[in-house]
């Protein structure tokens, strides 16, 4: 990083440069952004794991989780699990399903998912 990027980086925002970190990270997956995506077709996307939440639907605990690729934001909803193996805050998965709009933000239920290496920033 020269002395330019460095005064550049300077007047951003945290949360600018960690969008900026994301997507330099997930550009090589080549999947569509979040921002991009259109409810109801079946897809694949990925983000890090932001917020993590076990919030009950219809009576049945489920853990909810934020993901956000540096573009924007999806919730995936493992319905009837307190805890999904290997997600943990911080990490970045791959997700494969039918994401749905629910109040105005992108809801996957019960997808596929991958977990992407550690510290391959």
């Amino acid at each position: 990083m020269g002395l330019r990027d460095k005064f550049k980086s300077a007047g951003k925002s945290i949360r600018e440069i960690d969008a900026e970190r994301l997507i330099d990270r997930f550009e090589k997956l080549r999947l569509a952004p979040l921002s991009e995506l259109e409810p109801r077709f079946r897809t694949k996307a990925c983000g890090e794991v932001k917020r993590m939440t076990i919030k009950p639907r219809s009576g049945i605990p489920s853990t909810e989780i934020v993901i956000n690729d540096g573009t924007g934001e999806a919730t995936v909803i493992f319905s009837g699990r307190r805890h999904v193996a290997g997600i943990e805050h911080g990490h970045c998965i791959v997700v494969d399903g039918v994401p749905h709009l629910d109040r105005n933000r992108l809801v996957f239920l019960n997808p596929a998912y991958t977990l992407l290496p550690q510290g391959e920033d």
